[in-house]
């Protein structure tokens, strides 16, 4: 598959600028970093992908809507292919599942990964024995059920728990709908894939071993990825800091442009 990427070039950076890689969330497409994405182009040399089955990244997913999904839609299959597209060494900025993109690429690839920022990310979105601070299995199955009766019903709900709770929720619903499609509709395998990574994916274990500096930027109202998981987050791994932002919820980058801006430029400047 070959993926879409979108190149930001700002006059004052051109193709000099540090390279920084911006991964979206399940269900999205690279456009949704859209205003964030040309900020950060005036200090940064900026790159915004389509993840497979997503936006304008199609082709090559084959099954039968979800009911036989491919290895193709693993965490280390989309790794392989980032890892294949971006061959120099680049700062990742991962929200949500995009996240757990982000810190699987920088457990595998080490050398390829130089600085992280996890926005709104977890290491494990479905609630374990041990670990309460996450989504109930149940939700998400129902998810994944609600998706093969109506699955543009199912991303539109699913917009509105991203946005619940935040200031100016009401605008950014309407932002965030009106965007959602604008690539096209995600590939349905890819949808089913994307659940599938949430359901499955517990990093916990390898935190400890993550060395790339990170920033772990929450939104304090996070529904779907609580703070007290996204802190979890920010104390296991070795050189993390953490920024929640104040009455932000599941996009913060969306909700609070500018402080998120501010604490991405200063920390990729350190």
């Amino acid at each position: 598959m070959s993926l879409h990427v979108d190149d930001y070039v700002y006059a004052g950076t051109g193709d000099s600028g540090q390279p920084l890689l911006l991964i979206h969330g399940w269900g999205m497409h690279g456009g949704l970093w859209g205003h964030v994405a040309e900020r950060l182009a005036q200090h940064f040399r900026v790159f915004a992908v389509d993840l497979p089955g997503h936006g304008h990244s199609r082709g090559q997913w084959t099954g039968d809507g979800g009911q036989n999904k491919r290895q193709e839609g693993s965490l280390d299959e989309i790794v392989d292919e980032l890892s294949a597209r971006f061959t120099m060494p680049l700062a990742v900025c991962g929200w949500s599942l995009g996240g757990q993109v982000a810190l699987r690429w920088a457990m595998r690839q080490p050398q390829q990964v130089k600085r992280m920022v996890l926005v709104a990310s977890t290491p494990c979105f479905v609630q374990q024995p041990d670990w309460a601070c996450a989504m109930e299995a149940e939700t998400l199955s129902g998810f994944d059920a609600a998706l093969r009766k109506d699955y543009a019903q199912t991303l539109h709900r699913f917009l509105a728990l991203q946005v619940r709770g935040s200031d100016k929720e009401r605008d950014l619903l309407a932002s965030l709908r009106s965007e959602l499609f604008s690539r096209g509709e995600p590939d349905w395998n890819a949808l089913y894939a994307g659940l599938d990574i949430l359901r499955t994916c517990d990093l916990r274990s390898a935190l400890p071993g993550v060395q790339q500096a990170t920033l772990v930027i929450a939104g304090e109202r996070d529904t779907l990825t609580p703070l007290p998981a996204v802190q979890y987050l920010a104390a296991h791994l070795p050189n993390a800091q953490m920024a929640s932002i104040k009455g932000a919820a599941h996009a913060p980058f969306l909700s609070h442009p500018e402080q998120f801006l501010d604490y991405v430029v200063n920390f990729l400047h350190e």
